[in-house]
């Protein structure tokens, strides 16, 4: 009966800690991380590493999806975003970490949406993971040197018309000009990353 009991007892512990473990992201890297090189592949299936993606002057990365509709209500800004600081040494990446979103699904909703910045897929969420991502879009805005200057929301509203703060922009900007990003966090909101 003890044997029976203790059975059950270890069978519950295993099944709470693997809910739990199933359900959990890992932190994010501190604000002033370094954040490690990387590659991925391309939605073309070329491998791009983040250095060979990089802008002089800094590079965001943007966790987007394909079915995801928040992500989707910012695939114009995001569009912009990338093209308005192009010219000035920002690069923007694309990541899809979403496990039932193939490269042909992200590949040809990049098409339809006329998404003109790289966007890389990130089998097994290891680049997800690294980060901390945990939804969709979320961004992180990494300066010349990798440093981590910004992470989170790109800005306070899925509709374009309500938008009070352009978090992201404004962390982008302050860094052109050689000032402090006053706000370095913004918590990100939309869709949770489809994790395998």
């Amino acid at each position: 009966m003890k044997t029976r009991n203790l059975s059950i007892l270890l069978a519950l512990v295993f099944v709470i800690a693997g809910v739990a473990f199933a359900g959990e992201v890992p932190s994010p890297p501190a604000i002033g991380s370094t954040i490690e090189e990387f590659s991925l592949p391309a939605v073309d299936g070329t491998e791009r590493s983040l250095k060979s993606l990089a802008g002089k002057n800094g590079t965001v990365l943007l966790f987007i999806a394909v079915q995801c509709p928040v992500s989707n209500a910012y695939n114009e800004r995001m569009e912009k975003l990338a093209a308005d600081y192009k010219a000035k040494g920002i690069a923007v990446i694309g990541i899809n970490s979403n496990v039932a979103e193939d490269a042909a699904a992200v590949k040809s909703h990049a098409a339809e949406h006329k998404l003109s910045f790289p966007i890389l897929k990130d089998p097994g969420n290891k680049v997800a993971d690294k980060l901390g991502a945990s939804v969709t879009p979320e961004a992180y805005f990494l300066d010349a040197s990798n440093k981590l200057l910004y992470h989170g929301r790109i800005d306070n509203s899925r509709n374009a018309a309500q938008i009070e703060t352009s978090d992201l922009r404004n962390a982008l900007d302050a860094a052109l000009n050689g000032k402090p990003v006053e706000k370095t966090e913004a918590k990100a909101f939309g869709c949770s990353i489809k994790r395998g």
